[in-house]
């Protein structure tokens, strides 16, 4: 279901726009040799930034956060000319090749400077969500994780390319597609880095009829997808990872993989029965813009909104 363009760069300047702080998703291009803040600006959550440079940083940059989090970060391009330093010791630092990944904890006091043109995605995954999920399949909380650097992971491979194109685009991730995002890949990384002795795949029953009904009512009720997963978890009286796979068990497909399709067939009543414009059927269904809702529709349906609607009247 992903597809389209690039998305278009975003121009970094020393003293960005508020705006590029706003999201937890961001791509961050720096057009010349400028510094990159160190504090990451959503400390507590989990945050997607695609930092990429056509010549390099100007300074070394200190990753850190204010809360216990690991930092998963995959290279985009080849990188050789670069500098490491943890606790401030220069550690050998061989070339890079593209989506080769790391595992890094935060609180190690880790340096590094890139001399030339970079492109890494990083994922900031606080520990509190790790040891939620933990939590909820009965394993202790793990205090400390088998780091990486520079390894293949077929897993974080295939899920940074699949996001790729998106990453920076203001209409993705509605929240509940970025709450199923960060549930895969701290499930991964706590089954792949945590050490575990036993796995973590559970069998688990499907809702029962009232969460059920409750779950779809909510979804419904909230077409953009702005409603968390945090949110129906709440109201099924389930833990968010339990409810995840409780749904999908129940449904065949995610909480949003779910929203998508009732989007498409609200899409489609509308369609059908009014005369609305293209731009307001995709107010009305959900959508961000009409642009969202054309290429979703596309996706799913095989034929763009506007040409279905003709089809339809012509039948």
């Amino acid at each position: 279901m992903m597809g389209g363009n690039l998305v278009d760069d975003l121009q970094w300047s020393p003293s960005p726009p508020a705006s590029v702080y706003e999201s937890p998703v961001r791509h961050i291009h720096l057009r010349e040799r400028s510094s990159f803040p160190s504090l990451l600006p959503f400390p507590d959550s989990f945050a997607i930034t695609r930092l990429e440079s056509s010549s390099g940083l100007a300074d070394p940059i200190t990753k850190m956060s204010s809360v216990p989090a690991l930092l998963v970060s995959v290279a985009i391009k080849p990188l050789t000319d670069y500098q490491v330093w943890v606790d401030n010791k220069a550690v050998p630092t061989p070339n890079i090749s593209p989506f080769r990944s790391s595992v890094i904890d935060l609180d190690e006091q880790l340096s590094c400077w890139p001399g030339r043109a970079f492109d890494f995605v990083m994922f900031h995954i606080p520990r509190r969500g790790l040891d939620d999920i933990a939590a909820d399949l009965a394993v202790r909380p793990v205090g400390t994780y088998k780091l990486s650097r520079h390894q293949d992971d077929l897993v974080l491979t295939q899920l940074t390319k699949s996001i790729l194109p998106y990453i920076g685009r203001p209409d993705w991730p509605c929240p509940l597609a970025l709450d199923h995002l960060s549930l895969i890949l701290r499930a991964h990384v706590l089954q792949k880095y945590a050490g575990l002795r036993k796995s973590l795949a559970v069998s688990v029953g499907g809702l029962g009829p009232w969460q059920k009904r409750r779950a779809t009512e909510l979804l419904s009720e909230n077409l953009s997808g702005r409603i968390r997963l945090s949110q129906l978890a709440a109201e099924c009286d389930l833990s968010v990872s339990h409810f995840a796979r409780s749904f999908k068990a129940s449904f065949g497909v995610s909480a949003h993989g779910w929203l998508v399709q009732r989007r498409i067939e609200r899409s489609q009543e509308l369609l059908m029965h009014t005369r609305s414009s293209l731009a307001d059927i995709a107010d009305q269904a959900g959508f961000t813009d009409q642009a969202a809702f054309t290429r979703t529709f596309r996706q799913i349906v095989g034929i763009t909104p506007g040409r279905w609607r003709r089809d339809y009247q012509g039948g």
